[in-house]
């Protein structure tokens, strides 16, 4: 069938090696897309163990390609296989350019890794180049500190990808809270080529089941989320701390402590939990957005979906950001407290329980993000669209010129309702 006649077709790839941010990011487009279009197919690649468990809308399917989990030394290993890091990584390549190149889609959007894991995307890229395919590099508001960031950079050669490969980059945040590539040493043309879209709006999925625990707790409640879980003990540890130091915070709890907390770990704060009438905990939901519709506040370690949740449904919040082995929560963080969206605590300055306490107790005071004007703040997911739509809507356009000198662009940023995206010079 020719490619003009054809139903358009988007591919999403996410590494996912470890947690929840980047495959629901993943799914918060494709949804969005299909929603857009109806005739449009949205294909997910992705390692995410739980990816099966999110509600997608019609139009839209996944590959699960081996899943990688990464160790405290950095390195990575098979989730699950038993053939070694090497084997389950040749196997994920050969999937991904495999699926690319059965697929053919109009368009091919990376989330957060340029190169993939480990390089591992690279051959679908050089493939759909070749073919003229559109490549689109997303990013999140804040990918980590700049000079992180350009070691990491510099050590895996992503710079020639960003110029020769990548036809746009879209970051999903506004240059207001950060510029996720100030700082970098970028040639001009991935300067122009970049966008900044604005956050990610989230709704209420199409079904609505709230977990029981909702049910057992009489009166306003805090939503505790710890994310994936893999790295949200701490936060956890501090809220029911908070309680056994402070029985009578007026507010029941939730705590939420995500699929990859550490069983052992999990057990230990059920029990702890257990001993009050007003705190109730579950594993995991692939409904968080409800459970925060109905929350009379949150606190969260401040993952970027978690932030744009927090700001979708407007709910007060208390962001308690990590900052190893990436400063990317706590810079954002940082940055929304600024602006007066959030409140947040630095487990760094000591993690006493009063201080949780006073914190949860004034949490139902706080100022709604609302409060603040910031204008495009969660134009996102409008604009994602309108930049998918301007791509589809002409045929592949054959190998595009590699560097080309950029006109002069002044700084943008894509928000106006009826708006096209515009390039952002950072």
């Amino acid at each position: 069938m020719p490619a003009s006649s054809r139903s358009k077709r988007v591919l999403l790839y996410s590494h996912d090696s470890y947690g929840l941010g980047h495959v629901s990011r993943c799914r918060t487009i494709a949804n969005a897309i299909v929603e857009a279009d109806s005739s449009i197919s949205v294909l997910i690649i992705s390692g995410s163990p739980v990816i099966g468990s999110y509600e997608f809308r019609s139009g839209i399917d996944f590959v699960r390609i081996p899943g990688m989990v990464k160790q405290i030394t950095g390195e990575y290993d098979a989730a699950n296989l038993r053939v070694g890091v090497e084997h389950t990584l040749e196997i994920r390549t050969r999937i991904i350019r495999d699926t690319a190149d059965i697929y053919r889609p109009d368009l091919f959007i990376v989330d957060k890794e340029p190169l993939g894991l480990r390089g591992e995307v690279v051959p679908a890229l050089e493939l759909l180049k070749k073919c003229g395919t559109p490549l689109v590099f997303g990013l999140r508001d804040v990918v980590d500190d700049p000079v992180q960031l350009d070691v990491e950079w510099r050590r895996k050669n992503v710079m020639p990808a960003l110029r020769d490969l990548y036809d746009e980059i879209w970051a999903y945040g506004l240059p207001q809270l950060n510029k996720p590539l100030a700082g970098l040493d970028l040639p001009p043309s991935v300067r122009h080529k970049t966008v900044y879209t604005g956050y990610l709006r989230r709704d209420l999925p199409l079904h609505v089941d709230l977990p029981h625990e909702i049910e057992e707790i009489a009166g306003p409640f805090i939503l505790v989320t710890a994310g994936g879980g893999g790295d949200g003990e701490d936060v956890v540890d501090w809220v029911l701390s908070a309680y056994e130091a402070d029985p009578h915070i007026p507010y029941g709890a939730v705590i939420a402590f995500g699929p990859f907390m550490p069983a052992t770990v999990r057990e230990g704060f059920k029990d702890r939990a257990a001993r009050f009438d007003n705190v109730r905990t579950l594993t995991f939901t692939n409904n968080l957005g409800a459970l925060m519709h109905r929350a009379a506040g949150v606190v969260a370690m401040g993952g970027y979906n978690t932030f744009c949740e927090i700001l979708s449904f407007d709910k007060r919040a208390i962001i308690v950001p990590r900052k190893r082995p990436r400063l990317e929560q706590f810079i954002r963080a940082r940055a929304a407290r600024s602006l007066g969206l959030v409140e947040m605590l630095d487990a760094e300055l000591g993690r006493d329980p009063r201080r949780m306490a006073t914190a949860l107790r004034q949490l139902p005071q706080q100022g709604l993000p609302s409060d603040v004007i910031v204008p495009g703040l969660l134009d996102g997911l409008g604009n994602v669209w309108r930049l998918v739509s301007k791509q589809l809507s002409h045929p592949h356009r054959g190998p595009a010129a590699i560097d080309a000198p950029p006109p002069d662009a002044a700084e943008h940023v894509a928000s106006a309702p009826n708006g096209v995206a515009a390039r952002a010079k950072l």
